[in-house]
Parts: C-alpha cells; sequence; structure tokens
C-alpha cells in the first residue's frame, strides 16, 4: 500500500471542448510540502477544486490515504480529512475570531445543526476551536471581531477555521494573494510551522515563499505537468527556466 497521503493518476477535467486538467499525476507524502506552481491559465485552481470536490474528475483518480476519493462532495471530502482554504477570504467578518473556528469545528459533529446536546459536546468544540486559533497564532485575538483585523490576519483566520476541522492535509489556494511583503514572510513561517504536522497542498504566484517552503514542486502549463520533483532540481530545469524564471527573477 502507498505511503503517499495524497496522489492523484491522470487526472484529467474537460469543459466542454477545453481540457483544463490533462493527464496530472502527482503524490504527496507524510509532512511534505508539494507546491503547485505556473501562469494564470494553468490549470492550478482546477486541481485544487478537483482534489478537494469541488469539480468531479473527467478521467483519472484522486486518492487519499489509499481510497478513491474520486467524485465525492466536498462534505464528504472535508470529513475524511481534506482542509482547503480558498483564494479569497472566506470567513464571517462580524463574527469573533473565536466564533470563527467554533462554526468550523461544530460541522465535524454528526448532526452540526443540533443546537440542543450535551455540555461535553460543547466543550469539546469548544477545544478544537481553541486549537485552530492556537494553531495558527491567532489565541491572543479569540475576542476579536473578524472584520477589525488586518487582512493577513484574516488569512491566517481562515487557515485557523481549517485547523479547527481537525484535518489531516492541508490544500491551500494561494494563502499569500494580497499580501504584502512583511505580511507574506509572517504567513510563510507559519506554513513552516505546520509542516511539521500536515502534509500540505500549495499553490502559490509568491515565489520566495514557495522556494521556502515547498519540498517538491510541480509545473503546470496549459493543464499539463511540465516538471515536477524536489525544489532544487525544478529550479535548475532548463525547461522551467526558459519558461518561468529566466534569469533567476519571478515569472508571476
Amino acid at each position: 500500500m502507498s505511503e503517499n497521503i495524497l496522489e492523484t493518476h491522470g487526472l484529467t477535467r474537460h469543459f466542454g471542448g477545453l481540457t483544463a486538467v490533462c493527464d496530472v499525476s502527482l503524490s504527496v507524502g507524510p509532512r511534505q510540502v508539494h507546491a503547485i506552481i505556473g501562469p494564470n491559465g494553468a490549470g492550478k485552481s482546477t486541481m485544487v477544486n478537483l482534489l478537494t470536490g469541488h469539480l468531479a474528475p473527467s478521467e483519472g483518480q484522486v486518492l487519499f490515504h489509499g481510497r478513491d476519493i474520486s467524485g465525492l462532495s466536498p462534505n464528504a471530502i472535508s470529513q475524511l480529512g481534506i482542509g482547503r482554504s480558498f483564494q479569497r477570504t472566506n470567513i464571517f467578518p462580524s463574527f469573533t475570531c473565536l466564533e470563527n473556528c467554533w462554526l468550523a469545528a461544530q460541522s465535524r459533529l454528526p448532526h452540526s445543526m443540533r443546537f440542543f446536546r450535551r455540555a461535553e459536546t460543547y466543550r469539546a468544540v469548544r477545544a478544537r476551536a481553541e486549537r485552530g486559533l492556537e494553531l495558527c497564532g491567532l489565541n491572543h485575538r479569540a475576542e476579536m471581531p473578524a472584520y477589525a483585523m488586518s487582512y493577513g490576519e484574516q488569512r491566517q483566520l481562515e487557515i485557523g477555521m481549517v485547523l479547527a476541522t481537525e484535518p489531516t492535509c492541508l490544500v491551500l489556494d494561494e494563502p499569500m494573494a494580497g499580501m504584502g511583503q512583511e505580511e507574506s514572510a509572517q504567513l510563510a513561517t507559519l506554513l513552516r510551522q505546520l509542516a511539521e504536522d500536515y502534509p500540505l497542498v500549495l499553490v502559490e504566484h509568491d515565489m520566495d515563499a514557495v522556494f521556502s517552503i515547498a519540498d517538491v514542486l510541480t509545473v503546470m502549463v496549459n493543464g499539463r505537468v511540465l516538471a515536477s520533483g524536489p525544489v532544487d532540481q525544478i529550479r535548475a530545469d532548463a525547461a522551467v527556466q526558459e519558461a518561468y524564471l529566466g534569469d533567476g527573477e519571478e515569472a508571476y
């Protein structure tokens, strides 16, 4: 049995006559950061949606802990342990940080909308919510409304909400989008810390962050894999340099 946490085999997605993702195979091992990079239109976000159930594959498979999850709903895949963040901040601005994480933690209950339940159930939900805040570095902001925080902290909170669901694998779609240099550096530090405990699939345009965090890079172009392998190997790849990295400058 494979030791990979998450893997795809021949993953393909058609939209009418357009093939957004074509025959993509990749794998993510324990405590590994696998970054998917490429220009706009390369198929990166489609890949994220295929991994997390927001799109069903036209062909191929997605395996999680060896189980075929191809075509399962986003909720079912989340319940299995894949936590996903989005390009656009997906929080409840008027709720406090703790309340945001509480709602995420509550989604793990068998009947999350049953409002009258045993007291120990509430304690378990609160513990998960507080753990999510602690892991994302916002436990000191527990009672602050989300709208009152900086944009970078709001992005951290979204990751905290994901962590409150107690995932075993994280899929993060451009978590640093819209951030300044200082905020990006802070989030990169957080992701490096999380990678000590969680396998992580990362789609990101910030190449400095990618090179500092990732163990494996997959470079996509026009829905296909151009190259995939350890970071140093991909940075030295002539085809990747010609297509994206040029003379060492960012191409994103």
